[in-house]
């Protein structure tokens, strides 16, 4: 509840600019404070370049200027290793610079670093937040109209008119060299433990020449529809997408539409809950279009919006952090009807002499998947899920892809 609170505080109020305070440990090293911000190209390009060229490149210097050791915040190649190079890239939505980022608003993630004295890291943050202020008190009109642009250019016709990348993976095969004020430190093997022990020596600061892997580059692209339609029964879908500002709008009938629609294709889990659900790390599908009727009260999700990045980052599966990854969805992966084996048996004798192409596909089943033979339950299952009472639902994702914006402009505006 306390979420949906602030999601519906943050899409009401929408600022145009945001900070989130954070601190962290990882590896020792001489900064006190480290920030990020959605730099790496999942963001409106203007918005990108002016955070890149204008704003972090001030507040640096100021901090710089006043004593105040900062660096963008990284990971290092090798867990607790700076040595091994650094590395930086685009966030997931699920957390705050990369939800900010596809709101199209800039968001500054602030890590202070909790082995440093206390005073030291308040002081450090409080000169940031000051800094920032001071700078967006100069550009705070430049900025608003760069986040309205970023806005209308969002819900343009021509942004759905190329592939949206909805995952990103950091390129590894170039790096920028740049100093890093570091400690000097030791790698012994742990006689405790058999493994490797970083022994930091914050008396003994050093400043080492590193290569920094910051270049992140598309990993899933995807064809956005002109609107998204999704059944009334999966409510809880649709109110939080209506809690992350999306405007929706209801169909009044029953209505056949064309539609795209996925498929899944071995789904698999976490072995662990995170954040309470199942999420599911492997997501694979086939997609075919076919004219289907969607009931009364099934929510439009007109891509003709501000939040169309929000959209797909929620309603495309293979998203990071898509709704199908966090488990909302995982009703449909549910086989709710089975057969008895006695039953089967009789019936799967039937389907192999009545069809032979089912027989060469039960033989082709068995040669390609030797564990299917370990299981007479598992074998049947296979048979009835060839049968006409199969589920057909089953793994189907019951969100559809509106593709014409005829199609879309006829249930609206009828």
């Amino acid at each position: 509840p306390e979420m949906h609170a602030w999601l519906t505080m943050y899409s009401s109020w929408l600022p145009d600019f945001f900070l989130d305070c954070h601190a962290s440990d990882g590896a020792d090293y001489q900064y006190v404070i480290t920030n990020v911000m959605e730099t790496f190209g999942n963001m409106d390009p203007k918005l990108t370049r002016w955070q890149e060229k204008e704003y972090l490149p001030w507040v640096q210097a100021h901090m710089d200027a006043s004593g105040h050791l900062m660096f963008p915040y990284v990971s290092f190649r090798r867990w607790h290793d700076p040595r091994s190079g650094l590395r930086s890239g685009v966030a997931p939505p699920r957390l705050s610079q990369g939800y900010t980022a596809i709101q199209n608003r800039p968001g500054l993630l602030i890590e202070t670093h909790m082995l440093k004295p206390h005073k030291d890291r308040t002081e450090a943050t409080y000169a940031l937040i000051d800094l920032s202020a001071q700078y967006l008190n100069k550009s705070a009109d430049k900025l608003k109209l760069m986040n309205r642009i970023a806005d209308e250019t969002t819900a343009g016709a021509s942004f759905r008119d190329r592939p949206f990348p909805i995952s990103w993976k950091r390129d590894d095969s170039d790096s920028i060299m740049v100093e890093f004020k570091g400690v000097e430190y030791d790698i012994v093997e742990s006689e405790l433990t058999g493994g490797k022990w970083h022994q930091y020596h914050p008396d003994r600061p050093v400043t080492y020449e590193l290569p920094w892997f910051n270049r992140s580059v598309p990993e899933e692209m995807v064809d956005l529809p002109e609107a998204y339609i999704i059944p009334p029964q999966w409510s809880d879908v649709i109110y939080r997408l209506a809690v992350h500002g999306v405007e929706i709008e209801y169909i009044r009938e029953d209505e056949s539409i064309w539609v795209e629609q996925y498929r899944f294709e071995n789904p698999r889990w976490g072995r662990s809950p995170y954040e309470g659900r199942s999420m599911m790390n492997n997501v694979e599908y086939q997609a075919f279009r076919d004219t289907l009727i969607f009931a009364k009260g099934s929510a439009v999700i007109d891509l003709n919006q501000r939040t169309a990045r929000v959209i797909a980052n929620i309603l495309e599966p293979k998203a990071d952090d898509s709704y199908v990854r966090w488990g909302f969805f995982n009703a449909i992966f549910e086989q709710k009807e089975y057969s008895e084996t006695y039953v089967m048996e009789g019936m799967a004798r039937e389907m192999l002499e009545n069809d032979p192409g089912l027989k060469a596909e039960f033989e082709k089943k068995k040669a390609d998947d030797p564990d299917f033979t370990k299981s007479q339950w598992g074998m049947l299952n296979w048979f009835y899920s060839k049968s006409p009472w199969w589920d057909e639902k089953k793994n189907l994702y019951p969100v559809g892809k509106i593709i014409e914006r005829q199609d879309v402009d006829a249930l609206l505006f009828e």
